[in-house]
């Protein structure tokens, strides 16, 4: 018996072809990759499995703080609302604070998403400050005693408060 090696035959159309889906497939794979990283997408450096931690996640556990002390939503081992005044107030400036530090360093969309955090609640809590004064002035609420956040303020009588214009 000869050793003869059997011959493969290729087929360099097909070649051509598989080498082109290949380029057209990396070239597609590169202009998607920054529309991913900006949609939440795993990003370089950050192990399998664990979240990103991005900016907007940051924005959003401030903006729901300030939200949480105007009354938003109940405080969920209380089930009572949390009016707090003076640390809504404390973590809407810290989103100043961020929006004035990170001037110019953030993307299009995280800036726009920073400036409409700040408007938005800066304008609530101008409402529900409002709306809290009116209350304690006809005695429906009064000003926290000892234990209680600072610049709080609890119900006086029973029943609840209604969320304040806008809120979520």
């Amino acid at each position: 018996m000869p050793d003869e090696q059997p011959k493969i035959i290729v087929d360099s159309d097909w070649k051509a072809q598989a080498q082109a889906e290949k380029e057209r497939l990396a070239a597609k794979e590169v202009a998607a990759k920054p529309q991913a990283s900006q949609s939440g997408a795993p990003q370089p450096g950050v192990p399998e499995g664990q979240p990103p931690t991005l900016f907007e996640e940051l924005l959003r556990m401030l903006a729901t703080q300030a939200l949480l002390y105007m009354g938003a939503f109940p405080d969920p081992s209380t089930g009572q609302a949390v009016l707090s005044p003076e640390m809504a107030k404390l973590h809407i400036d810290m989103l100043g604070d961020l929006e004035a530090k990170t001037k110019g360093n953030l993307s299009e969309q995280e800036d726009q998403i920073l400036k409409s955090y700040v408007h938005e609640l800066r304008m609530q809590y101008v409402e529900v400050s409002r709306e809290i004064a009116r209350l304690i002035k006809e005695g429906k609420l009064k000003p926290s005693g000892p234990g209680a956040a600072p610049g709080g303020v609890s119900i006086a009588g029973p029943g609840s408060i209604p969320p304040g214009p806008g809120m979520m």
